[in-house]
């Protein structure tokens, strides 16, 4: 009986400290959610498949547990999982190995895309200070309007702008009918042939810090930020200082909602 109570107990306790996600697709078109977990250092992660379909007006919520990190959502656009293809082509945009489902050691997803980014419960050396961290990303482009919201009242981060529209042209991506469906951030178009190497657009190399990096030096950073100010926009937007968000959990542990097109 004593075993019976303290496994009941366990169960209990693991639900209560659960958080809820919830994912509502917004836009007039068929949206595939996909979710990310890097591997380390998690120990938990949200109960949900990597990947499903949300027509429009589509809702699914799941947990995840109170200490989820490095966690991502975004949308992918334009799929077809009828023919299997090789590595991640199956989406004009966000498209990630492995098809619907999304490899749990390789899904991350292919730019460009709108990040929804969470950590939750404190970063390292920080674990469990009772401050989860959540932004939305376009530090590699965006393609869908999203905002992530709390049941606590924390900021809201959401870039709510169709950045497709007015997308500098060595930015775009097109489908084959030319139509944009993406907007790629200036260090993934390579606008200065230094990707991965010694470039002001994607902060590396001897631009590798906030000071050799400022957003005046990131080319086409106007549009993404403009459009979206509550989003991060390149590698150190954390100095507008409406890139990172963070919610105190110490009176109440929020819940999320993920909305596409809101």
């Amino acid at each position: 009986m004593v075993a019976k109570v303290s496994v009941a107990l366990t169960a209990f306790v693991a639900a209560a400290t659960a958080r809820q996600f919830t994912v509502k697709n917004n836009c007039p078109y068929t949206v595939w959610p996909a979710v990310y977990t890097t591997p380390s250092p998690n120990t938990g992660y949200p109960d949900v498949e990597t990947g499903w379909e949300a027509p429009p007006g589509h809702v699914k919520t799941f947990s995840a547990p109170d200490n989820w990190r490095s966690g991502r959502i975004w949308g992918r656009t334009g799929c077809d999982f009828s023919t299997p293809l090789p590595g991640s082509t199956q989406c004009q945009t966000g498209a990630c190995n492995g098809g619907l489902l999304c490899d749990p050691q390789t899904g991350t997803g292919v730019p460009p895309a709108s990040l929804a980014e969470w950590t939750l419960g404190g970063t390292p050396p920080n674990d469990g200070d009772g401050i989860d961290w959540y932004d939305v990303s376009l530090v590699d482009g965006s393609n869908i309007p999203v905002r992530i919201e709390t049941t606590t009242n924390c900021p809201v981060a959401d870039c709510p702008a169709d950045l497709n529209q007015g997308c500098p042209d060595p930015l775009a991506q097109k489908d084959g009918s030319g139509n944009i469906v993406g907007c790629k951030s200036a260090c993934f178009a390579n606008l200065d042939g230094n990707t991965g190497g010694d470039s002001p657009l994607c902060c590396s190399g001897s631009h590798n810090t906030p000071d050799t990096c400022p957003p005046s030096g990131v080319t086409f950073y106007d549009h993404f930020k403009n459009g979206c100010p509550n989003s991060y926009v390149y590698a150190y937007d954390e100095s507008s200082g409406t890139a990172l968000w963070t919610c105190n959990t110490a009176d109440a542990k929020p819940d999320y909602t993920l909305t596409f097109c809101p």
